[in-house]
């Protein structure tokens, strides 16, 4: 454990230095204006982080597959169906799009919904799978998928810009209100979760030893899946859709701290994030002077590193 908080360490350092640069740097005296939009931005991506890393550590590890997300289940193509949806019927200028508190409050409900009655439906007494949750989950993705673009395709050019905005994460203009909301879901869902840290730790040695151990293990699954739909709905209604964010600092941290004890891979995992995505809001805002956005970035390296996972995974087998 002690050799697991030394390599910690430089994370922590990184983290809290890419913050005081993202806050403090080129501030020029503005302490009140500048100053409190910074550090409320980079809250937001703290939350978000975590959120998503949380998330995607245990829906890896009740999946055994680390090359899946909790996007799999359709919670992104819900949530950008959902924005469609509120512009298409009932325009833009509605309350459900210009006012944040409106539109996060339904886009979570939605998702958590949609997650709880999937779940309801397919873990019954018939012993559906994970697995076949995982592909009744990229169906209904592919289909909100395609009904959002068919809606796309009929609405008003004006309006879809603001469907447009909606497509990528944005960590600019958080509403203060929303964030307060955000953490206090996802408080109390990580502080809920963290108790079933060790049944994770021999959930991830399989379903047949987890039982022979003593681990409800049908449980569990159920249990953790909800969890992370909960903070993945929420980081997405937060900021929006981040694709490969999750899959990115997960197996960065399953590299670079080879155990099998989830406190530690989820702390590292957050830690990424935090380094990941306030270091990477910088270079956008400083070196690309906003002519891209993160998500965009993000989602490049994500795929490209997501590909690079499956020639690896094709390899070893």
């Amino acid at each position: 454990m002690r050799k697991q908080l030394l390599k910690m360490l430089p994370l922590i350092v990184l983290s809290l230095a890419f913050c005081a640069i993202y806050i403090f740097h080129d501030l020029g005296g503005s302490y009140t204006y500048a100053l409190p939009r910074r550090a409320l931005k980079v809250f937001a991506m703290i939350l978000t982080g975590t959120a998503i890393a949380y998330a995607t550590v245990v829906f890896q590890t009740i999946t055994h597959n680390r090359i899946l997300t909790p996007s799999i289940m359709g919670l992104d193509s819900l949530y950008l169906f959902l924005q469609t949806v509120f512009i298409f019927f009932f325009g833009s200028t509605h309350i459900t799009v210009i006012n944040k508190q409106v539109n996060f409050v339904l886009s979570v409900l939605a998702m958590i919904f949609f997650a709880f009655v999937l779940y309801r439906l397919l873990f019954n007494e018939n012993g559906n799978s994970v697995y076949f949750l995982l592909l009744i989950g990229i169906i209904l993705g592919t289909f909100f998928s395609s009904i959002s673009t068919f809606l796309q395709v009929l609405i008003d050019p004006n309006e879809f810009l603001s469907i447009q905005d909606r497509m990528f994460a944005s960590f600019n203009n958080i509403n203060s209100d929303i964030i307060w909301w955000a953490l206090a879901v996802i408080l109390v869902v990580i502080i809920y979760g963290w108790r079933y840290m060790k049944e994770l730790d021999v959930v991830s040695l399989g379903r047949d030893t987890a039982i022979n151990l003593g681990v409800e293990y049908d449980a569990l699954v159920k249990r953790m899946l909800i969890l992370s739909s909960v903070l993945i709905a929420v980081s997405t209604g937060l900021v929006g859709p981040i694709t490969f964010f999750g899959l990115i600092v997960a197996n960065l941290a399953y590299q670079y701290f080879t155990t099998y004890k989830h406190s530690v891979l989820i702390t590292g995992a957050a830690l990424f994030s935090i380094v990941a995505l306030v270091g990477g809001q910088w270079i956008v805002e400083r070196i690309f002077t906003f002519s891209t956005t993160l998500s965009v970035i993000i989602n490049f390296i994500g795929g490209v590193y997501f590909i690079y996972l499956l020639l690896k995974e094709s390899k070893s087998t």
